[in-house]
């Protein structure tokens, strides 16, 4: 049994034709990557096309933005496998740290779970680091994933919009803010109390 285990997921999902209004349309997971983290450690990595339950046939946008074809997707995994997946990668670890860059994986795999009458499989902290980006840079706008990355002086693994990569690179850009929080807590910015002997200020006044 594992102490903790730090879970980076990314999912690409469907999207609609802007033109077209489908009757009752909610996203769905068509492809999913997770990097798990054990003691500082990559664990696993896993990657497969999910194939969508409620509508299973790509509009031509979706295809066109990830790049992902009908057929990869139709030989993809049903989302009951995927569920099983999560059961099977959390089920020896006693803790687990679930984090996303930006709230919308969660969000559509909740829905989807709940839409297909499964039980949510994941259990445990969820960190949107993507938010936490933003509150530790003090930035207005909440930055993309391979923004963030660049604004590190890095580049983001692989190719955008592929699952696995974005879930890598998701775990890189923790690493580097991680890093930069240990640092910042070891150099606290000093007061004006401790840069000046105020002792020999007021002697000097006197």
């Amino acid at each position: 049994m594992v102490d903790h285990q730090y879970l980076f997921i990314d999912f690409e999902f469907t999207m609609p034709e802007r033109s077209v209004k489908y009757k009752g349309f909610y996203p769905e997971i068509i492809e999913v990557g997770i990097v798990a983290v054990r003691g500082n450690q990559v664990y696993e990595e896993y990657s497969s096309y999910v194939l969508p339950e409620r509508f299973p046939i790509l509009s031509e946008r979706c295809k066109s933005f990830l790049g992902i074809s009908q057929e990869q997707v139709d030989a993809g995994i049903p989302f009951a496998e995927l569920v099983k997946k999560f059961e099977e990668i959390t089920a020896d670890s006693k803790k687990n740290t679930i984090v996303t860059w930006g709230n919308m994986d969660m969000k559509v795999f909740r829905n989807s779970c709940q839409k297909g009458s499964y039980s949510f499989p994941l259990k445990g902290q969820e960190i949107d680091l993507s938010m936490e980006y933003k509150r530790f840079f003090g930035d207005q706008n909440q930055t993309g994933l391979w923004k963030a990355v660049e604004e590190y002086g890095k580049e983001g693994v692989g190719k955008h919009h592929r699952a696995l990569d974005d879930a890598l690179t998701t775990y890189h850009i923790f690493k580097l803010v991680e890093k930069d929080k240990r640092y910042l807590k070891k150099h606290e910015p000093t007061t004006i109390g401790d840069r000046v002997d105020f002792s020999k200020l007021f002697n000097n006044l006197a």
